[in-house]
């Protein structure tokens, strides 16, 4: 989210609706209309546009990650966190070591987990704190939790229909990774994750972690 003024702007995800941003950055509809006389009708904006947020304080909220990504802004200005999406609970973990994070209290990480391979571990306890599944349906494997997910019902759904929470699977060199898609900002796709940026090799959460070809499942909607 970057700074107008005395205004922010919002970079509009699928998903995203009117009245949540509303909420999310503690304004109305009416007010969120008036700022964006593009918008005629409520019900109806656009992923990929731009939305003038009127009186919002402070500048960007997203970090800079891997691969010079940027952030969706997921984690509002004032701190308050949309609890039902999980890409907005990994936000704010950004920055966080997965050898730490998984000792704490703050997520239903494994602990066990080595401190190179924690992506299906975060990615599980993220939708596990956002309500989206339960203890059973969680793994710190990637190729279990993807088959998990797609047993429950979980489909393939194209980048173009992809809602932020959803989950991305990829399989690289033989290897399995696994990370959450947070939205568009400008343009471009944007996940999250659990990614193997350290210099010792240990996984950090960051932006980025989802390269080539990779699948994108979503929740039965």
């Amino acid at each position: 989210m970057t700074a107008i003024g005395s205004t922010s702007s919002h970079h509009i995800a699928w998903g995203d609706t009117l009245s949540a941003l509303a909420v999310r950055y503690g304004t109305s509809v009416d007010a969120l209309m008036s700022a964006n006389s593009q918008i005629r009708d409520p019900n109806k904006i656009y992923a990929g546009d731009t939305l003038n947020i009127p009186g919002a304080a402070g500048g960007a909220t997203g970090s800079q990650g891997t691969g010079g990504v940027g952030g969706t802004g997921a984690v509002s200005d004032t701190g308050a966190v949309d609890a039902r999406n999980p890409a907005a609970i990994a936000e704010q973990f950004i920055g966080r070591n997965a050898g730490e994070l998984k000792y704490s209290d703050e997520l239903p990480m494994q602990s066990w987990v080595p401190n190179n391979v924690n992506c299906a571990n975060f990615v599980s306890a993220v939708l596990q704190k956002a309500g989206v599944i339960d203890a059973g349906q969680a793994s710190a494997s990637v190729d279990q939790l993807a088959n998990n997910l797609k047993g429950d019902g979980w489909q393939t759904v194209s980048l173009a229909n992809a809602r932020p929470g959803d989950v991305v699977l990829m399989q690289k060199n033989g290897q399995s990774h696994v990370v959450l898609f947070a939205g568009f900002e400008g343009g471009k796709p944007q996940f999250i994750g659990s990614n193997n940026v350290n210099a010792d090799g240990s996984q950090r959460i960051s932006w980025g972690g989802a390269s080539g070809n990779y699948e994108i499942i979503t929740p039965p909607r």
